[in-house]
């Protein structure tokens, strides 16, 4: 019974059979492989395809900003060629040189903060109509004199004392 069973032809077609059986798993596993390579190359196509749009919607919006940036830069630059705010610029540039002396010039601080109040209680003695040369002005044009108080330095008001036109345009 054994015999039959180990037979030349038997065991041919015992062989054949296993030799199908992995054929037919090879085969399954290739097609697996193949739907996966597939679904792989249709993954990587899809995600160029949305880095070249996110890349190209980039560059746009760079484009955008560098356009947006000249023409804040141009702007700025209009605005700075107005007087007033050349006056401002200025003030800026002296306010920053201001704090930049008082953090490296350790001897400068002192006599600078004591010129700052100085000069602090001159323009507020100005504004109040309290300096010398409003005082003058006050008396030689009176009270209404267009409705602005406008401070002069000393030699004018010497010169206004005196009646001199020379020392007022010094």
């Amino acid at each position: 019974m054994f015999e039959n069973l180990f037979s030349p032809l038997n065991t041919f077609l015992y062989g054949l059979g296993l030799g199908g059986v992995f054929l037919v798993l090879a085969l399954w596993s290739h097609w697996k492989t193949k739907r996966e390579f597939k679904r792989y190359k249709s993954h990587l196509s899809d995600k160029l395809d949305l880095d070249s749009k996110q890349i190209q919607d980039i560059n746009k919006e760079r484009a955008r900003l560098a356009q947006e940036a000249e023409n804040l830069r141009m702007q700025v630059a209009r605005l700075n060629e107005r007087p007033d705010n050349k006056m401002q610029r200025e003030l800026e540039i002296l306010a920053r040189a201001e704090k930049h002396m008082m953090i490296n010039a350790p001897g400068f601080a002192p006599a600078w903060e004591m010129a700052k109040s100085q000069a602090l209680s001159q323009i507020e003695n100005e504004e109040r109509g309290m300096s010398f040369p409003q005082k003058i002005f006050r008396k030689l044009l009176g009270p209404a004199s267009g409705g602005q108080n406008v401070a002069l330095p000393e030699s004018a008001a010497v010169a206004a004392k005196n009646g001199e036109a020379s020392a007022a345009a010094a």
